[in-house]
């Protein structure tokens, strides 16, 4: 995989339906090589009753865009020092 593309990337679809279109990263897979992108790629899968889901009914999921069909417009900035801050209040620690 050429490119390292990360979660809150702003995007442009380079081919297929989308093409053309900007859009941020929601979820990588990495494994499948796939990026879900906000607004982009929403389906409705039919769920069937169970004991988890004793309703049923439809659920819209996200599916993936291979991530070569993806190009980087704007990387997502990180703070690493206001991401240390927070563990050390999450530890406890001042």
């Amino acid at each position: 995989m050429a490119q390292n593309l990360k979660i809150n990337d702003k995007v442009k679809i380079i081919s297929g339906d989308n093409k053309g279109t900007e859009a941020k990263i929601v979820k990588i897979d990495r494994r499948a090589g796939k990026a879900m992108l906000e607004g982009i790629g929403l389906v409705e899968r039919h769920m069937r009753k169970s004991y988890l889901n004793p309703a049923g009914g439809k659920k819209t999921v996200h599916v993936g865009i291979d991530l070569s069909n993806l190009s980087l417009v704007e990387a997502a900035t990180y703070d690493k020092t206001a991401a240390k801050k927070a563990d050390k209040k999450k530890k406890g620690a001042k």
